[in-house]
């Protein structure tokens, strides 16, 4: 009994790389394939995050835009008198409007 217990002892320590391939061949099969962690995942999800930083910035463009023209408008007659000609197509009752399209 002594003698096949040394036996696959010295097998086993011989062939031993073969459990660590095994297993870290299985951790490789769970890194690539698994759903929850698998690469295609996680470029796609890098690629969303990309483009949600990107609206981001937008929006905060935008904000700043109308953040500073809300400025102007509070602070100075003739831009709020500017706007309301040109977008809205105010006028004083002494004047004529012609809009040409």
């Amino acid at each position: 009994m002594s003698r096949k217990i040394k036996k696959w002892n010295f097998w086993l320590r011989r062939r031993s790389h073969l459990a660590l391939l095994l297993i870290g061949g299985m951790i490789l099969l769970m890194l690539f394939l698994n759903d929850d962690v698998s690469w295609k995942n996680n470029i796609r999800y890098q690629e969303e995050i990309k483009s949600l930083q990107e609206e981001i910035k937008a929006c905060e463009d935008s904000a700043d835009y109308y953040r500073n023209r809300r400025e102007q408008l509070l602070t100075g007659t003739e831009d709020l008198e500017k706007i309301a000609r040109e977008q809205y197509r105010m006028q004083k009752s002494t004047e004529d409007v012609y809009v040409i399209k």
